[in-house]
């Protein structure tokens, strides 16, 4: 009669210790997916960054692009000016030769 509850008690001993153990293996899962997470939350994060860094690129190389237009549009408008401006002296010129002309013809 001893031995057997003896031999009841160590395999309930047993069966608490490989219950534990299966504790301790679901524990360790537990901890391994979450690891798991954290390694995808932090590859997304990093993805997003990455894509923001890339927006961000695409905003500077549109700014660039938009500042060489304004320098485009400005050199044109320069030239432009200097066009007019070159027209006018003609006409200036062109009407000096006529004033000259026309006070030699009443001399």
């Amino acid at each position: 009669m001893t031995a057997r509850r003896e031999g009841a008690r160590a395999e309930r001993e047993r069966e608490r210790e490989r219950e534990r153990e299966r504790e301790r293996e679901r524990e360790r899962e537990r901890e391994r997916e979450r690891e798991r997470e954290r390694a995808r939350a932090q590859r997304e994060s990093e993805r997003a960054r990455e894509r923001e860094r890339e927006r961000e690129s695409e905003r500077e190389r549109e700014r660039e692009r938009e500042r060489e237009r304004e320098r485009e549009r400005e050199r044109e408008r320069e030239r432009g000016e200097r066009e007019r401006e070159r027209e006018r002296e003609r006409e200036r010129q062109s009407e000096r030769v006529t004033e000259r002309q026309s006070d030699r013809a009443t001399e």
